[in-house]
């Protein structure tokens, strides 16, 4: 089941790929049905907090008409970011599974661990990495090569 989920966050992130957004794509499960689906557009919307985790979270809430997510679980092409980790306790969302790993930012268990190691408000969430991290990575990695190509033939 996670890979179906994982693969609908993966055409999220194509989405912002095409947008020339950086491709990460996040999706929201409640009873094994999505709920949401959204990719980054900080750029499009000029907001440094468009990260497909926060927008995917808003649309959730409105959906559900509820800013409690309880019960949900998010799957997010790149572990997400400290600020993404505590807006997804804060929406009291179970469960996170993510493709690739970030060395840089990661907030679930790669530089801390936000959802494991810290209770805001008093929850937590379940964490699981990796999973289509090799799909998730080459696309981040192509994303990277293709714009530094692209800035470096100027």
């Amino acid at each position: 089941m996670n890979n179906k989920f994982m693969q609908l966050a993966i055409e999220e992130a194509l989405k912002a790929e095409r947008e020339e957004e950086i491709p990460v794509g996040a999706v929201i499960v409640c009873d094994n049905k999505v709920i949401s689906a959204a990719h980054n557009m900080r750029e499009k919307l000029k907001d440094p907090t468009a990260h497909a985790e926060i927008l995917a979270i808003r649309k959730a809430a409105k959906k559900k008409n509820d800013w409690r997510l309880t019960g949900c679980t998010i799957y997010v092409t790149l572990e997400p970011c400290p600020m993404c980790a505590s807006a997804i306790l804060l929406a009291r969302i179970n469960k996170i599974v993510f493709g690739a790993y970030d060395s840089e930012n990661g907030a679930c268990g790669s530089i801390i661990n936000i959802p494991v190691a810290y209770k805001i408000f008093g929850y937590s969430a379940s964490v699981e990495g990796g999973i289509m991290k090799d799909e998730c990575k080459i696309i981040l990695q192509e994303f990277f090569k293709n714009r530094r190509n692209k800035y470096n033939n100027k």
